[in-house]
């Protein structure tokens, strides 16, 4: 917190930082004797009225009363990783949206409006990395007709917590009414030592997902448009631990797509009845050292904040997260029901 030379707190941020990363302690009312204060730091996304609202790094945005303020300033964008590799969160959302291609997009300025027949909201929503061309609200008419002309609902998917993110325009999608549907998290790491975590034996790798690995597939039915999904990307490795019995659906499965120096990591399932054996870290590791093999250093997948186990498993082969990331639902039309 700024501290005058009087040893006082002070409000050292107005409405011209809106957009700036700051840090500021208010008051909590009610306040229990030991709780007084609560500190908040994220991007300050509005200053209107009175009341200011923060954007913080998972994409929970704080609403402020002015009045309550008793310190405030402006603060460095979140500091760089000390390990691991070095990521901007454009490099990591191109070489995502490569890694996910749609079967059908169009560019509207900077953004790519992405569809795929509704398969997953990654390859059905709004990569927004620029300027779009256009005032927003014309920019959010053209997606609503893109995506309606398709039968499909509108998304966006934006992105909090790490230098150049969209906490600006998720405000403005929020002011508008979009709902936000979706939050996970984009976690990055050290290649080679996933492919140390574990031998590879008994991994079946493949460049395309055939009858055995789509039964393990937690999508079921999966379409023509959705194998055309999960067969894009540069240079795509599906693994696969065959079951334990002739015809059986497999132990475990997984997919990697390697793009320079990433490896992407995703779809990595295992038997209920097998889990807790290691599985997913032995299919990991396989994929990895595929990758290796193919010139890449660095690791990245995406996991939601719920995801308990996922999370454990991850962060013991040495991933922590770069940046949230959410998908943001058009508002539902009038008379919708919806």
């Amino acid at each position: 917190m700024e501290i005058s030379a009087g040893g006082r707190l002070e409000v050292r941020i107005t409405a011209a930082d809106v957009g700036k990363r700051v840090s500021v302690r208010r008051v909590i009312e009610p306040a229990r004797p030991e709780e007084k204060f609560t500190d908040t730091v994220g991007v300050l996304t509005s200053w209107d009225d009175g009341v200011l609202l923060i954007t913080r790094k998972d994409g929970e945005s704080v609403r402020i009363p002015e009045s309550a303020l008793v310190a405030g300033k402006v603060v460095p964008t979140a500091p760089a990783r000390r390990q691991g590799p070095a990521a901007s969160y454009e490099e990591l959302a191109h070489v995502a949206s490569r890694a996910w291609r749609p079967v059908e997009s169009e560019r509207l300025g900077e953004w790519e409006l992405r569809a795929a027949a509704g398969f997953t909201r990654r390859a059905n929503s709004v990569l927004p990395l620029g300027d779009p061309g256009v005032p927003l609200d014309e920019a959010l008419d053209v997606v609503r007709r893109w995506y309606g002309e398709r039968a499909l609902p509108a998304y966006i998917q934006t992105a909090t917590g790490a230098e150049g993110t969209q906490e600006l325009l998720c405000a403005e999608l929020e002011r508008r009414g979009w709902v936000r549907e979706v939050t996970a998290e984009l976690w990055i790491g050290a290649l080679a030592p996933v492919a140390d975590r574990a031998e590879a034996s008994g991994v079946v790798l493949s460049r395309t997902a055939d009858e055995a690995w789509l039964a393990r597939y937690q999508r079921k039915g999966v379409s023509e448009v959705a194998l055309k999904v999960l067969g894009s990307g540069p240079s795509v490795w599906f693994a696969t631990v065959p079951g334990s019995s002739e015809g059986a659906a497999p132990a475990a499965i997984g997919r990697c797509v390697v793009d320079g120096r990433w490896a992407s990591f995703a779809a990595v399932e295992v038997d209920p009845e097998q889990r807790r054996r290691g599985l997913a870290t032995t299919v990991m590791a396989a994929l990895a050292r595929r990758a290796l093999d193919e010139g890449a250093s660095a690791a990245w997948l995406q996991v939601e904040a719920d995801n308990v186990g996922a999370r454990a498993l991850y962060a013991g082969m040495g991933f922590a997260a770069h940046h949230a990331y959410h998908h943001y639902r058009e508002p539902a039309a009038p008379g919708s029901g919806q």
